[in-house]
Formats: C-alpha cells, structure tokens, sequence
C-alpha cells in the first residue's frame, strides 16, 4: 500500500484529502505545518507527498527542497490557489514533480498521483539494478531516458523474476550483453557466475568443446580435462550472443541440453546437469532465419519463451544527450582531460546522425572526439568527422513533426544563448508553454548558455 504525506494548513482540506485518498486504498497521512512535516518525514517513510503551496512560517517549496534532502526519491506534487506561471515554473525547476492548482478535480488529482507513484517507482528499480551492476561488473551500466528504454527495464525486471530462458533480439550495437547483466543481477543467481559466449567468435569446429568441455584424449591435443562454459555458468547464467551463427549441427545439440537439461563433455562418458540459466541474442531477425532454413524453428520456439526487443538509438532520440554526456564523462576522466560538454551545432549533429552502429558507434564518435580536441568544448567538425549523413528514409507526417519542432527549439535556445524569456518572445509562446516543449524534447537552457 503506497503511503502519502499531505501538508496544508486547512484542516477541512487535509479531512476531505485523506478521506478521499484512503477510499482509493492509500494510505494516508496528514500534517498541517511544515515543522510536523519534517518530523515525521524523518522517522517515517513515503511514496509521495502533496504540499501546499502557501504554509503559515515556511512556504511549500521551501518544505518541498527540505523533504528532498530527507527523501531524494520522493516525488512531490505541490498544490497552490495561486496558479501563476511564475510560481509553476520556479515549483518544476526545483523538483516538483508535478502542480495542480485549486480547485481541481478528483480525477486529475488521482492521476497525477498515480502517474508520479509509476515513474517513482521505475526509477527506484533502474537504480536498483544499476547498483547491482556496477558492483558486480564496475562501472558499466544503462544510461536511458528514452521510454522505449525504460519498458525494456520494465521487462527486464519482470523476467528475472524467472528462471524462463530469455532472448534479446536488436540490431549490433544497441547493448544485448548490458541488459543480459542486468537481467543476471536482477535475478535469483546474481551470485552465481555470469558467463558470455560470443558464439560468432568461435570456429564451428571448436564451439562444442568449447560450451561442453571435453575430457583427457578426446582429441589431438586434448592432453588434459576442461571444463566448458557451461559447467563455469554452474549456478549463474550463460549469455549465448549472436547465436544465429551456430551451425544446424551445433543448434541440434544445443536444442537437446535445453530440452534435457544435461549435457555430455567431449570423449565422456558421463551426462553433466546444465544448472544454469540461459540467456541468448541476435541481431539478425530470427524468424526470416527460420523461414530460409538457416536456423532451426524447434530452437528458436525453446529460446523465444520471454523475448526483449532493443530498439535502435535512431528510435530512441531522447537518450543520445545523455548517453553523450556519460560517454564524454568516462572519456575524459581516462584520457585525463578537462571538457565541460558540447557546443549546441555539435549536439545538433549528434541527435540528427541516424547511428546505424547505434550506442557502440556512438561511444566510439564521443572517444574520438575527445582524443581529438584541443579546447575545453567538443565542436561540430570533430563529430563524425568524414562521415556522410545520409538519407534517414522517408519519414511519417508525426516523425517530420518532431524533428522539425526539435530542430527549430534548439535554434531558438540557440540563437538566444539559452534566455528562455527572450526565446518565448521570439517564438510568441508563453515561458510556461516554452519550458514544457523543451522538456518533451529534453532540451535544458542551461547546455547553450555562455559559459
């Protein structure tokens, strides 16, 4: 039952809250004056909080950046009689999570809430499994704002829940083996051994033994025992990439190990039980493999049981800033050089490029340009340099929409240096209105201000 603390100074409206949100299955709890707020948001802990805007001593906002330092997960909706735009905006870029003004329907308050208690709870859990990554495997993790992105952890997080054989199908580049982590740290075996297996890096020849081991005098050269990759994932997980590019002989054999659940080691004599859960990707699109032959349809139905679909980053624009931003973090800290970010064309090239290597190529591009640049700023010519563009197809009537409305707000930002005042003037909008529209296309003011 998720838990919310409601701060406001009428006594009528913290009765009629709590009755109302109790009847929804809340639980609620309600306090009139920030100083009891505090308190109690210190011995105890919420989902959510509604604050009101205007509180006798300290005003909601105030309470709402000291609940923060409390509670920094928490979301807080502030609720205000004074609906301006300035008190909205200053509410937003302080941490509100959202703002409704009174009065307002019980529809709209239940949604709102609801809506922050999702996306509270989303970012709980790709904390979580960040956490879990970088302590198990460094500093590597998932860097996505994108939504596209986070339904895959959404899946992600739903499938570890499992021991169900997993398959990760998404073009080269977009991260299979990061998220075949994640879903191993998630799950039940992240003690155990996570085990990856580049099935198209292997020799046909060599593969079985390879994943089965062998023992002494199996064959020319085998002068002692090995155990195979397999047998190493004993009580953790074995990551099968690329494994359209098994033969059909070394798919027959994988199929009977998923189906039996053991395995026989080269020149044994002996079956060894396969403890270990199974996770398999591809970038090729297995069901025309399975149409021309060239993959056999029995396996593909044993690993397609739980199936996560990595979209490309040309479908997932929103994450290129920010995974530009890491990228150049980690970058600059191992070539030991002081870059503050990129300059707003360089950034424009970055979301226009179509990345048919997607988040591998993006990366490269970021340690290119860092390797490359003399000045504390990455500029337009070091961003894929003697690279064509090219032509991204013909978009839908919505797709050329969007990009056409990105483009023309970081022209506008732009051109006015990021004053979203003089900016909203030029583009005869509201600030309130203009301050919504770059944060649906994540653009923040602050990247195109003179440093």
């Amino acid at each position: 039952m998720d838990k919310i603390l409601v701060v406001d100074d009428d006594q009528s409206i913290l009765k009629v809250l709590k009755m109302r949100l109790e009847a929804k299955g809340y639980q609620v709890l309600t306090k009139s004056n920030a100083e009891d707020a505090l308190k109690t948001a210190k011995s105890d802990t919420f989902d959510l909080a509604l604050v009101d805007l205007k509180l006798q001593g300290k005003n909601g906002i105030e309470l709402m950046e000291d609940l923060q330092k409390i509670n920094p997960l928490m979301p807080i909706i502030i609720l205000t009689a004074f609906g301006t735009v300035k008190t909205a905006v200053e509410a937003m870029k302080k941490g509100a999570q959202s703002y409704l003004t009174k009065p307002y329907a019980d529809d709209e308050l239940l949604l709102q809430i609801r809506n922050c208690l999702e996306k509270s709870r989303l970012l709980k859990e790709v904390r979580r499994l960040k956490d879990m990554v970088i302590e198990k495997f460094g500093n590597e993790n998932i860097v996505a704002k994108s939504e596209k992105m986070k339904e895959v952890l959404e899946q992600v997080t739903l499938a570890a829940e499992t021991d169900s054989i997993v398959f990760i199908s998404g073009e080269s580049g977009t991260g299979k083996e990061l998220i075949a982590k994640h879903l191993h740290v998630a799950s039940s075996r992240r003690e155990g051994p996570f085990v990856p297996v580049n099935c198209a890096a292997i020799p046909d020849t060599l593969i079985e033994s390879e994943l089965f081991g062998y023992e002494r005098g199996a064959f020319t050269g085998a002068s002692r025992k090995r155990r195979g990759l397999f047998t190493q994932a004993n009580g953790g997980t074995v990551f099968l990439d690329e494994i359209s590019e098994m033969s059909s002989q070394m798919q027959a054999k994988l199929l009977r190990v998923i189906e039996e659940g053991m395995f026989q080691p080269l020149g044994g004599e002996k079956t060894v039980k396969a403890d270990c859960r199974m996770i398999a990707a591809s970038n090729k699109n297995l069901e025309e493999e399975v149409k021309s032959g060239r993959f056999r349809d029995d396996l593909f139905y044993r690993i397609n049981v739980i199936r996560i679909a990595l979209p490309p980053l040309r479908e997932r624009k929103e994450d290129i800033p920010v995974l530009a931003k890491h990228f150049l973090g980690k970058c600059s800290a191992e070539m030991k050089k002081e870059i503050i970010g990129f300059s707003p064309p360089a950034l424009q090239k970055l979301m226009w490029h179509s990345w048919p290597g997607n988040v591998r190529e993006l990366r490269n591009t970021i340690e290119r340009a860092v390797a490359m640049t003399r000045q504390n700023v990455i500029t337009e010519e070091l961003i894929l340099h003697a690279q064509d563009n090219g032509e991204e197809g013909f978009k839908s009537l919505k797709e050329a929409r969007m990009d056409f409305e990105r483009s023309y707000l970081v022209k506008l930002v732009e051109l006015t240096e990021g004053n979203v005042s003089q900016a909203a003037k030029l583009a005869g909008k509201y600030r309130a209105d203009l301050y919504e529209l770059l944060r649906k296309h994540h653009i923040d003011p602050e990247d195109f201000r003179n440093k």
